[in-house]
């Protein structure tokens, strides 16, 4: 358990970095018929925007897959990307809803369940494959042959996934012949290590619950662990704050081991004094980091 120090800060990081408006998409396109179905898409804009097509940046949002977390409040961290002269694609996709007969209050009820298999990662595939005809169609300024994947939290854990689909086992529908075109992902405090971030119960078991239960976790770790999946061969660097409670330092450095285990090296940059929010916080340092990072795979 984090000390009272220890959470009063992260209280104040969370707060910080959900305290700015969200921000309205330049445009907004479906890639799918259900609602959440939908990537908000930023031109680049402000002083930084380059003189030619502005390399594309997919962002995926955390929230532990569950529902009451969605695109909206990584909306500010899109436009700061925006801002530093990048085209920013922001995904939504489903997430886990309340059980039957929960109500999600303070009363007792543990909210909703974290993800729905296999939709959440159905809506992911779906967007990336469709995202390069969609932003040539909807935001010409963006340069999709120079993608860069990004995502923070369970998004961080989507990001990875989604980098190494062409990885996963012969059997799964969402595997890809080859790697996608990527420069590059760049996962922030990302759920990288299902069995680490089990016995760290980070973010109450999401991970177990994503993957449908008790039952089903060891069946479907292969199809959905980052850390299984490996070697991508595609650029990786996670960006870890070392005072990070939510996904502690040790489910990233797990997946970077791993990785090099494999024969890949992994980038793995880890901040002082930085918790989990930081890293999506436009008003943090931590902030102006993600973007370097981003921006020397991206150029």
């Amino acid at each position: 358990m984090p000390d009272d120090a220890a959470a009063s800060r992260a209280a104040a990081e969370e707060e910080s970095a959900f305290s700015h408006p969200a921000v309205d998409a330049d445009v907004t396109v479906a890639y799918g018929d259900h609602p959440d179905q939908v990537i908000d898409l930023y031109a680049p804009h402000g002083e930084h925007v380059p003189g030619m097509p502005a390399p594309l940046v997919v962002v995926l949002h955390g929230g532990a897959w569950r529902a009451p977390y969605d695109r909206r409040h990584l909306s500010p961290f899109a436009d700061y990307l925006a801002r530093r002269g990048f085209a920013v694609a922001n995904v939504e996709y489903r997430r886990g809803a309340l059980l039957p007969g929960q109500t999600g209050d303070a009363d007792g009820d543990a909210g909703p369940v974290a993800g729905r298999w296999p939709d959440t990662f159905d809506d992911v595939a779906a967007a990336l494959d469709a995202l390069p005809e969609l932003v040539r169609e909807a935001l010409p300024g963006a340069d999709a042959r120079r993608m860069v994947i990004t995502g923070h939290s369970a998004g961080g854990h989507l990001a990875l996934w989604a980098a190494a689909r062409h990885v996963l086992p012969a059997d799964s529908a969402w595997r890809t012949p080859a790697p996608v075109p990527l420069r590059g992902v760049v996962a922030l405090a990302p759920i990288a290590d299902f069995t680490v971030a089990e016995k760290l119960d980070v973010c109450g078991g999401a991970a177990r619950q994503l993957l449908g239960g008790e039952g089903k976790f060891d069946e479907r770790r292969p199809y959905a662990d980052p850390a299984l999946l490996l070697p991508t061969g595609i650029a990786t660097t996670l960006v870890q704050g070392r005072s990070d409670i939510e996904v502690p330092q040790q489910v990233a450095e797990s997946y970077a081991d791993a990785a090099a285990k494999a024969g890949e090296v992994v980038g793995l940059t880890l901040l002082e004094d930085v918790g989990h929010f930081p890293l999506i916080d436009p008003a943090a340092d931590a902030c102006a980091v993600v973007a370097e990072e981003i921006a020397q795979l991206a150029w």
